[in-house]
């Protein structure tokens, strides 16, 4: 366990975030979605059916994406049958709920081992900085 605080910055944020995703990516390579076709995924389970734009939009807004890359990774997630389209209506199938489940259930414990012993206190700090980064990143990305 690491016992000086390193403070945080963008290195900090970015080596966190990487080793998460890498837990992640690992459970996704087993069920053979990538981490891109989840992020495409999960809000046609979880909010749709959506738009076709509105869901790439989503996917580019999440990973700062190009639009390109978002309709390739719905198209992908279309051709596995996880994801169906009625006309510009983007829905999940049975079999994308299904895998999204088997996924949270298998990231579950990992991520319970991962968060075990930082209070609830220090999260909502986290949250709360990384919540300011995000936004203030945003602002610049938008001004570029």
């Amino acid at each position: 366990m690491t016992t000086t605080a390193p403070p945080v910055d963008s290195r900090v944020i970015g080596l966190a975030h990487y080793a998460a995703r890498a837990v992640l990516e690992r459970v996704l390579s087993r069920h053979g979605v990538t981490f891109q076709q989840q992020v495409a995924l999960r809000p046609a389970v979880v909010d749709g059916p959506l738009d076709r734009e509105a869901l790439v939009g989503r996917v580019v807004a999440a990973l700062k994406a190009d639009p390109a890359d978002a309709h390739a990774a719905i198209g992908e997630l279309l051709a596995k049958g996880l994801l169906a389209a009625d006309g510009e209506s983007i829905r999940a199938t049975d079999a994308g709920r299904a895998l999204l489940d088997a996924v949270s259930a298998e990231t579950a414990p990992v991520s319970a081992r991962i968060y075990a012993g930082i209070s609830a206190e220090d999260r909502a700090v986290a949250g709360r900085v990384l919540a300011r980064v995000t936004e203030r990143a945003e602002a610049e990305l938008a001004a570029m």
